[in-house]
């Protein structure tokens, strides 16, 4: 099964057009992020957060750049660590993004090219869930026990971290309440574990 686009909800009709102006000036985003309106209510952490994987830490610096000047605002600074160079921010509709290359050093003028988008769910039960999503036909790329387990999932890779976890690594607190104000359009429709909505994508038999 494979993931098509996902969409980001935003509070009131208003926001939908400001939203769609920061994906595309900032990120460029061609199709994979769509935006609706919701009257759903959600505060805090919503318990996923996209991950833009880029060429090199030029690319990093630049796209970070530029989503600041759209209205993003720094999570966690860009920095190495041990799996590359990133950050997250969080963009003016409230998504946590994070944005990194597995290149730590190198590389020369920024590329502006996204080589991976990556949608980082956080769940309360990270080998659950990954036996749930089996069972819905997403096959397994990568898996660490009950840390981390990465799909092979088409155009936007799906992977999932414990709840807690994931919102370490992108610098907010784990709380949050209402809806996740995400729907992922994929091959079939379903709600997962953790309430994550995924509806059949248009076209889609």
């Amino acid at each position: 099964m494979n993931i098509h686009s996902i969409t980001i909800e935003v509070a009131v009709p208003e926001d939908v057009a400001v939203a769609e102006h920061f994906y595309r000036g900032a990120f460029g985003m061609d199709g994979r992020v769509m935006i609706r309106a919701s009257s759903s209510a959600a505060t805090g952490f919503r318990g996923f957060a996209p991950s833009l994987i880029l060429t090199q830490p030029a690319d990093v610096d630049a796209l970070f750049i530029k989503a600041l000047s759209a209205g993003a605002e720094v999570l966690k600074p860009v920095a190495k660590s041990l799996w590359g160079y990133g950050g997250s921010l969080r963009a003016p509709d409230g998504t946590v993004w994070q944005i990194a290359s597995a290149r730590k050093t190198g590389g020369g003028e920024p590329t502006g090219t996204i080589e991976k988008l990556v949608l980082l769910l956080g769940v309360a039960d990270v080998k659950a869930s990954k036996r749930f999503y089996e069972e819905q036909g997403v096959k397994v790329s990568k898996s660490y026990g009950s840390k981390y387990v990465e799909f092979d999932s088409g155009p936007i890779a799906l992977a999932l971290y414990k709840r807690a976890s994931l919102a370490k690594q992108v610098g907010i607190a784990e709380t949050g309440e209402g809806s996740h104000r995400l729907v992922v359009s994929a091959d079939g429709g379903f709600t997962d574990l953790d309430g994550f909505a995924w509806e059949t994508c248009a076209g889609v038999a």
